[in-house]
């Protein structure tokens, strides 16, 4: 395999070997902590704009799954591992790690010390990087204004579609949505219409949904000026609402809060949060770099539902004045725990009682 370098745009360089596609990028260098779920990770579209590090050391070693995909291809830019798998061995794997990232133009890196890049990420914060083949052809200018824009634009679908013929009739907008939170809603006998992130209230409306399910997705939330005001202008309505990461978000700016950029953002299977209600703690699934600011919670509109434990921030709320209930962690979860699940009965359970009335 041929060298290849990861340029952190405060000039750190990092040199390892070549996997995947052979093209030089630009991105967002994060971190991951999960262990497993690698393949979940890779077509998981809020990775949109991102080169993603392992901080496990094998990746690779049960191939690629097509059944475990969150999405139909990735949208992250670029790969980082310290040992990707030679001989990976699943009797349900498609194909290996390198296979993958070639067919669908994906650079990796491995062989570094990505124990020292995840150290100089908790420390520094999310730094711009650079993967490439060629020292010689680094812009380091290009690195530190490299920013991501319209990331919905590129994760959300075209058009509108439904699957599932179930009885409750749930409207999902697609801000970037994992594969797993359609299942959790069909298997719970739904009929879910995928909508553009650019729906207007009125699509939505006309579509008569007893339940708004919110989703995940990349990018800075306040940007997204146009989904903000199709959520404000919802508000009226009370349909029953649950919001997932960025969908959280998005509620939240909706509703006249704050979000702001965590310094390294939590992502990961191992993420401990606290239910204020009961007092119990549940290990999450996680993925974002931006956080609901609970100083700018409103208590007559919402309170905390949940909270993270390592840092104090927000995870969860319940609105007080609309029937809404949104969460920073992934209670959808596939290679990660799925303690959490039972918020998506709670979201069967507002629906209930909004017929009932």
């Amino acid at each position: 395999m041929s060298d290849r370098y990861l340029v952190l745009e405060n000039g750190t360089t990092f040199k390892g070997k070549a996997f995947g596609a052979d093209k030089s990028v630009i991105g967002e260098v994060v971190f991951t902590t999960s262990m497993v779920g690698y393949v979940e990770t890779l077509t998981d579209p809020s990775y949109y704009g991102q080169i993603v590090t392992h901080t496990f050391p094998l990746i690779g070693n049960y191939g690629i799954i097509d059944e475990d995909f969150e999405s139909s291809s990735p949208k992250l830019f670029g790969y980082i591992v310290k040992t990707p798998s030679d001989t990976p061995s699943n009797y349900r794997m498609n194909s290996t790690l390198d296979a993958f990232l070639k067919e669908c133009g994906i650079p990796g890196l491995y062989g570094i010390d990505t124990r020292a890049l995840t150290k100089i990420i908790r420390e520094v914060g999310v730094m711009n990087g650079m993967i490439t083949d060629d020292l010689s052809n680094v812009d380091y200018e290009a690195i530190r204004d490299f920013s991501i824009k319209e990331a919905l634009k590129h994760v959300s679908t075209p058009r509108p579609y439904t699957v599932g013929e179930g009885k409750k009739n749930i409207v999902l907008l697609d801000y970037g949505y994992k594969g797993y939170i359609v299942k959790e809603l069909l298997k719970r006998d739904c009929k879910v219409t995928i909508m553009p992130y650019n729906s207007t209230a009125k699509q939505i409306l006309d579509l008569k949904p007893d339940g708004i399910m919110l989703s995940n997705g990349p990018g800075d939330p306040a940007e997204n000026v146009e989904s903000i005001k199709t959520l404000r202008d919802l508000l009226p309505y009370n349909i029953p609402t649950f919001g997932i990461c960025l969908g959280h978000q998005l509620l939240a700016l909706a509703n006249g809060f704050q979000t702001g950029k965590l310094k390294y953002g939590h992502r990961g299977g191992n993420q401990p949060c606290k239910d204020l209600e009961s007092g119990k703690t549940y290990i999450t699934s996680q993925n974002h770099g931006y956080q609901v600011l609970t100083e700018s919670i409103d208590p007559e509109i919402a309170k905390e539902s949940f909270v993270n434990v390592n840092d104090g921030t927000c995870e969860g709320i319940i609105y007080l004045k609309h029937p809404a209930i949104t969460a920073q962690f992934h209670p959808e979860a596939r290679g990660g725990p799925t303690d959490t699940n039972f918020l998506f009965d709670n979201f069967m359970k507002l629906m209930e009682v909004k017929s009932c009335h």
